[in-house]
């Protein structure tokens, strides 16, 4: 099988508002584009960072969904808060989401326009894996 990109796309998360692709296939990798809490229906932004964390997340488990892989096979996220006095109420909520191990993360305070908090993640979700579920 090919090591070529694939592009990941699913209406169950916002359109990319930009020159971006919501997600890749690389290989045995997924890469998740930044996601904020915005309602893929309504294209409205959730109220608060805990409901804003979790909006986030669902956009980004549709994503890897499309690209055959889950939260569980997240090795590595990077998380953008607006203010890092939102960490704990953002922290409950994300841990909520993954299982142990958890995946190595990076969070830093960043100038956000609208959103409280940005995710993106890596996973590792073998090919070969895939094509044993399709049997």
């Amino acid at each position: 099988m090919s090591m070529g990109k694939q592009e990941l796309w699913t209406d169950r998360a916002p359109v990319a508002v930009g020159e971006y692709s919501q997600g890749l296939r690389v290989g045995d990798f997924v890469f998740v584009s930044g996601q904020i809490g915005r309602d893929p229906a309504t294209g409205e932004l959730a109220e608060g960072i805990e409901e804003q964390t979790a909006r986030t997340l669902e956009n980004i488990l549709a994503i890897l969904e499309a690209g055959g892989a889950t939260l569980d096979d997240v090795v590595k996220s990077t998380v953008h808060l607006k203010d890092m006095s939102l960490f704990q109420a953002f922290n409950r909520v994300y841990g909520t989401y993954f299982s142990p191990p958890k995946p190595v993360r990076t969070t830093v305070g960043s100038f956000l326009p609208k959103a409280l908090v940005e995710i993106d993640v890596i996973a590792y979700s073998p090919l070969n894996r895939l094509t044993k579920r399709d049997e």
